[in-house]
C-alpha cells in the first residue's frame, strides 16, 4: 500500500478528522506542556525515572497517539493478527515465542524500525532485523536489555493516530515477558485481546482483562485462528470466555469477534468478523481517539503528579520537623528493614525445605521418564543399527554414535518444556511467601505514617515466576563418540577385519543410554539450579525494595542538613521553594488535558 493511497482513502473519515484534530490542537500542545513541565520538576528534584517516562508520553500526546495493545496468552497469534491488520508481515512469527518486548507498530511516512536501548537514545534498524530484538531466539527473555521497538507503517489504519502493540504472550516459560506484559498495562489506551478456543480463556488471560479494564473502557475481543476449530468448539469458546469475563467484570465487552488472522495474511478463506474488526479499530480512531487520547493524558499526570508530590512531602517534612526527629524516623525505618531481613533469613530455610522437596519430587519424574523413553529409544536404535551398512570400524563408529546421540536429543530435549511448567508451578507455590515480606513492609510504612513513601511504585508482583532463564545444552559427548585416540581409530579398524562389529554395537547401546540418563539429569539440574537463582533474584529484588523506599527520606533529610547549615532564611526559602512547586504539581494535576472536562469525562 502506497503512502498516496493512505492519504487519499477514506474520504468520508478524514476530514472528519482533520477538523477534529483542528478543534483540539492546542488542548493536545497543552496537555503535552504540562507532562513536560512535570519532567522539568521530576529532574529538580532528582527523580529521573519519572522525569523519562513523563517526556515519553508528552512527545505522545503531542503527536495525537493512542495505544491499542494486543494482549493474550502465549501462541494466540497476536503477532500474525497485527500483520494482518496492517497488510503487511513486518512482525516475525513462529512457533517459539518470538516477542520479548512490547513492539509499538505507528504510522510513517516509510516503512523502517528503530530501537531504544538501555542508554535511552534510539538507533534505526532494518525492519528484517526485528527478529534479532523481539524473539526469544535472538533476544531470550529481552537479555539484550531493549527498553523499547517502534516499527512505522505507511498503513492507513494507523494514519489517524492509533499505534498498534505486540505485547509478550502470557503463560509461556519465559516469565519475563510475562512481567513485561503487565509492566505495559498503565500505558495502554484501549486493549485488543486475543483467545482461542483450546483452551478458551486461559486464569492468566482473564485477570489481565480484569487489570486492564480498571483503567480503560475499550476492549475488543477476538477469537483467532477460528479456521482451526469446528463451529461446535468454536461456539462453547465464545459461550465461556463470555460468561468468565462477564462474572469476572460485573460486566460484558461486546460480541467476541472469529477471524483468523493466517487465512487474511494469505488471502483466503472466508472474511468471518474480520469486517467488523477493522471497523471496531476504525471507530476506535473515528469516535474514541481524542478521548483515548485525553484519557492517557490524565491517567498519566494523575500518575506521575502522585510519585511527584510523595517526593516533594518528604522534602518538606524533613525541613520542618527536627533534625533529630527525622533521624529517629529513619532510624525506625531501618528497625523495620531489619525486621524484614531477618523473616527473609528465617523463610529461607522454609524455601530450602520446599527445594528439597521439589528436588525429590524430581528425582521421582526422572525415574519415571528413563522407565517410559529407554525402550522406545532403544527399538529406535536397534531398527538403525539394523539399517545401517556394513562399513570400516571407525567410520561405522561416527554413524552409530550419531544416531544415539539423534534418537537421545528428540526423546529428551521435549521433555525439557513440561518439566519447566511444572518446576515453575513449584516456584510460585513457594515464593509468593517471599514477595508477601516486601509488600508487607510497604504496608508497615503507611501504617508507620510514611504514606508518601508507601505509594511509590515499588511494589513486587505476587505472580511473577522465574526469573532467570533456562541455561540447558543438549551434552553429545562427541569425545566418547569420536574419541581422538589413534589406537582407538586402529582398534575399531582391527574389529571391522576381524569381524566384530558387535562390540561398537554394544558400545553404541551402552552409550544411548548414559545419554538418556546424563541429559534429562541435566534438564532436571537446570530446572533446580533456575529455581536457586530465580529465589536469589526475588531475594535482590526485595532487598533493593527494602533499601529504596528508605533512599528518598534519607536524602531529604542530607538536603534538611545543608540548607539548615545555611541558616533561618536559608531554610524558609527552601519551604517557600518547596511549596512554589507543590503548587506547580498540584495545578498541573487538576487541569484538564482537554477543554469542555465534563463533557470529555
Amino acid at each position: 500500500m502506497t503512502n498516496g493511497e493512505d492519504n487519499s482513502s477514506g474520504a468520508g473519515v478524514e476530514p472528519e478528522r482533520s477538523g477534529l484534530r483542528l478543534s483540539t490542537v492546542t488542548s493536545d500542545v497543552d496537555g503535552a506542556a504540562r507532562l513536560l513541565r512535570l519532567a522539568e520538576i521530576a529532574e529538580e528534584l532528582g527523580s529521573s525515572r519519572i522525569a523519562e517516562e513523563a517526556r515519553d508520553l508528552a512527545s505522545r500526546i503531542a503527536e495525537g497517539r493512542f495505544y491499542v495493545a494486543c494482549m493474550g496468552q502465549f501462541k494466540r497469534g497476536k503477532s500474525t493478527l497485527i500483520n494482518a491488520l496492517i497488510g503487511d508481515p513486518v512482525l516475525p512469527v513462529g512457533f517459539t515465542p518470538v516477542t520479548a518486548v512490547p513492539t509499538v507498530i505507528r504510522f510513517g511516512e516509510q516503512r523502517r524500525a528503530r530501537i531504544q536501548a538501555g542508554s535511552g537514545s534510539w538507533r534505526d534498524v532494518s525492519v528484517s532485523d526485528l527478529n534479532q530484538y523481539v524473539s526469544e531466539e535472538w533476544n531470550p527473555e529481552n537479555s539484550k536489555g531493549i527498553r523499547g521497538v517502534e516499527v512505522f507503517m505507511p498503513s492507513r489504519l494507523l494514519a489517524g493516530g492509533m499505534c498498534l502493540v505486540d505485547t509478550p504472550g502470557l503463560g509461556s516459560v519465559f516469565t519475563g515477558n510475562t512481567a513485561a506484559t503487565h509492566a505495559f498495562i498503565p500505558h495502554v489506551d484501549a486493549a485488543l485481546v486475543v483467545i482461542g478456543a483450546d483452551p478458551p480463556l486461559a486464569g492468566e488471560e482473564l485477570a489481565l482483562v480484569e487489570a486492564v479494564a480498571l483503567q480503560i473502557q475499550d476492549i475488543v475481543l477476538v477469537l483467532n485462528k477460528a479456521d482451526r476449530t469446528t463451529p461446535e468448539e468454536k461456539a462453547a469458546a465464545v459461550s465461556f470466555a463470555d460468561r468468565q469475563v462477564r462474572k469476572r467484570l460485573q460486566r460484558g465487552l461486546g460480541p467476541i469477534l472469529e477471524v483468523s488472522a493466517a487465512e487474511r495474511i494469505d488471502r483466503r478463506g472466508p472474511e468471518r468478523d474480520w469486517p467488523k474488526l477493522v471497523n471496531a479499530l476504525g471507530a476506535l480512531v473515528e469516535q474514541s481517539g481524542r478521548r483515548l487520547i485525553y484519557s492517557a493524558c490524565e491517567r498519566g499526570i494523575e500518575r506521575l503528579g502522585e510519585q511527584l508530590l510523595a517526593v516533594i512531602g518528604e522534602e518538606r517534612e524533613a525541613l520542618q520537623r527536627p533534625l533529630e526527629e527525622s533521624e529517629r524516623r529513619i532510624t525506625a525505618m531501618k528497625a523495620t528493614i531489619a525486621e524484614a531481613e531477618r523473616s527473609l533469613r528465617e523463610v529461607k530455610f522454609l524455601f530450602m525445605a520446599e527445594q528439597r522437596h521439589i528436588s525429590d519430587v524430581f528425582v521421582d519424574r526422572h525415574k519415571a521418564f528413563l522407565a517410559g523413553v529407554l525402550p522406545g529409544a532403544k527399538q529406535e536404535l536397534e531398527e538403525a543399527i539394523a539399517c545401517s551398512p556394513y562399513a570400516l570400524g571407525p567410520r561405522y563408529r561416527r554413524r552409530l554414535m550419531r544416531e544415539a546421540q539423534e534418537i537421545a536429543q528428540r526423546s529428551v530435549v521435549p521433555w525439557l518444556k513440561p518439566e519447566q511448567e511444572e518446576a515453575e508451578q513449584q516456584y510460585r507455590r513457594v515464593s509468593p511467601r517471599f514477595v508477601q515480606i516486601g509488600n508487607d513492609f510497604l504496608k508497615k510504612l503507611a501504617e508507620g505514617g510514611v504514606p508518601e513513601l508507601a505509594r511509590m511504585p515499588h511494589a513486587l508482583d505476587p505472580e511473577a515466576g522465574f526469573r532467570v532463564r533456562s541455561g540447558f545444552t543438549f551434552a553429545d559427548f562427541i569425545q566418547i563418540a569420536q574419541p581422538p585416540s589413534p589406537l582407538r581409530w586402529l582398534a575399531d579398524v582391527f574389529l571391522s577385519c576381524i569381524g566384530a562389529l558387535f562390540i561398537i554395537r554394544n558400545e553404541g547401546r551402552e552409550f544411548l543410554v548414559r545419554l538418556l540418563e546424563v541429559n534429562s539429569t541435566r534438564v532436571q539440574s537446570d530446572i533446580l539450579n533456575r529455581i536457586q537463582e530465580s529465589h536469589a533474584c526475588l531475594e535482590v529484588e526485595i532487598r533493593k525494595l527494602l533499601h529504596e523506599v528508605s533512599r528518598m527520606a534519607e536524602q531529604a533529610l542530607r538536603n534538611a542538613r545543608r540548607v539548615r547549615l545555611e541558616g533561618a532564611s536559608a531554610v524558609e526559602a527552601a519551604q517557600e521553594r518547596i511549596a512554589a512547586v507543590e503548587r506547580q504539581v498540584v495545578a498541573l494535576c487538576d487541569a484538564s488535558c482537554l477543554p469542555g472536562t465534563a463533557e470529555s469525562r
